[in-house]
């Protein structure tokens, strides 16, 4: 069976990270929505997103399919149920469609022709950006008993300082001594060649997946996620880096999400909870105003290729776009739009050209190609960001 997983409506909730990619290949727990699926699943799958992203995340259509809903995370029962989906069938969780067959000779999709399959059980689904690192406690869990089932972990090394080892997984080729690992409050998952520095103090649930590294004497809380070639350092709460971020330094990351291409400045630090102690709101792209969040904690919303320099300071709730540089002394505004260039002083456009150079840089030393697909995404957000911005 062929597997295509759809972004539906959620798509512009998730935004300035579903700017870059499909909802699928949001990062939450240990894994993207789209590598859980396909770890249940056994099949590589493809996803239907904006057509500005098709070229570099194609979808493959075939005779017969199954779409599903990216804003679903699956789980034993859920993946069992779409692996079961016959023609003409679909399944609902209320009045929101989960996945759905259709055939290639299929004009339209009509659900009142269809059997409808209830799902009635609970599952995690992702809607808001704040769900990302707000849900991610639950996603490391699902995901590491899901990883970790019938194998076993890599020893520990005897220099570690451990709490409930039975919670602890390391993977093949990863690198840790004098360390503490407190996995009393949830599990602690070490990917494939990552790395813990010495004197660092960890509590569950964390997730470190492949080639990440976490600096000296870092104190990370649950539930962190620091994705494949990132690095963190200082203090970081509740947070979620997508793949090949830095937040190296001294300074606070709490109760945040930072895409991809990311790096946060020594010193650096955002603040996740109002003096006030009110609910936080953050920008909406849907409505081009503030929302509410529902959250008494919520820090720092990233979007890729964003960076800021040293002694940065953000208010709590602030959404900053996609490829911003921002700088100097005091606080930024809450809303930062995609290509700004500056500070709590003011912003002017950060050009493609300049930004294009900057990306090139920084992708090559992880030794990946900034290419014409990437440039031809970055283009065309700078274009439908625009109105944003004000120089």
């Amino acid at each position: 069976m062929n597997y295509i997983l759809f972004d539906g409506p959620v798509r512009n909730a998730l935004l300035p990270f579903t700017f870059t990619r499909p909802v699928a290949d949001i990062l939450i727990g240990i894994m993207t929505i789209r590598q859980k699926w396909e770890t249940r699943l056994g099949s590589t799958i493809t996803t239907i997103t904006e057509e500005y992203l098709s070229a570099k995340f194609p979808m493959v259509e075939m005779e017969e399919n199954v779409m599903i809903n990216a804003a679903y995370l699956p789980n034993d029962t859920l993946a069992e149920m779409v692996s079961d989906l016959k023609e003409n069938q679909a399944i609902f969780k209320g009045d929101d469609v989960i996945a759905f067959f259709t055939n290639e000779n299929q004009e339209e999709v009509d659900f009142d022709s269809y059997e409808i399959i209830q799902y009635n059980e609970d599952c995690i689904t992702v809607e808001h950006t704040w769900d990302i690192f707000s849900k991610n406690d639950a996603a490391i869990r699902v995901d590491f008993d899901y990883l970790t089932e019938d194998r076993k972990s890599q020893p520990i090394p005897k220099s570690v300082n451990v709490i409930l080892p039975e919670n602890i997984f390391i993977e093949e080729g990863a690198k840790l001594e004098f360390v503490t690992l407190n996995a009393s409050a949830g599990p602690i998952y070490i990917g494939k060649n990552a790395e813990i520095m010495e004197g660092t103090v960890i509590r569950g649930p964390f997730a470190l997946c492949e080639n990440a590294q976490v600096k000296l004497n870092a104190k990370v809380y649950g539930a962190t996620t620091v994705g494949p070639g990132s690095r963190i350092g200082g203090e970081v709460k509740n947070s979620v880096l997508f793949a090949n971020s830095n937040k190296g330094h001294d300074g606070f990351l709490g109760d945040s999400v930072l895409g991809e291409w990311c790096n946060i400045g020594a010193d650096s630090n955002n603040s996740n909870l109002k003096n006030n102690y009110e609910e936080v709101k953050l920008w909406s792209y849907e409505t081009e105003g503030f929302a509410k969040t529902g959250l008494q904690f919520c820090g720092l919303m990233m979007g890729d290729h964003s960076k800021c320099g040293i002694n940065t300071m953000f208010n709590t709730g602030t959404v900053v776009g996609v490829s911003a540089n921002i700088f100097g002394s005091g606080f930024p505004r809450n809303f930062v739009p995609s290509f700004s260039w500056g500070g709590a002083a003011g912003f002017t456009t950060y050009v493609t050209k300049k930004a294009f150079e900057t990306a090139k840089l920084v992708m090559s030393r992880r030794n990946i190609e900034f290419d014409e697909i990437e440039s031809s995404i970055l283009e065309h957000i700078f274009e439908e960001t625009k109105k944003w911005r004000k120089d």
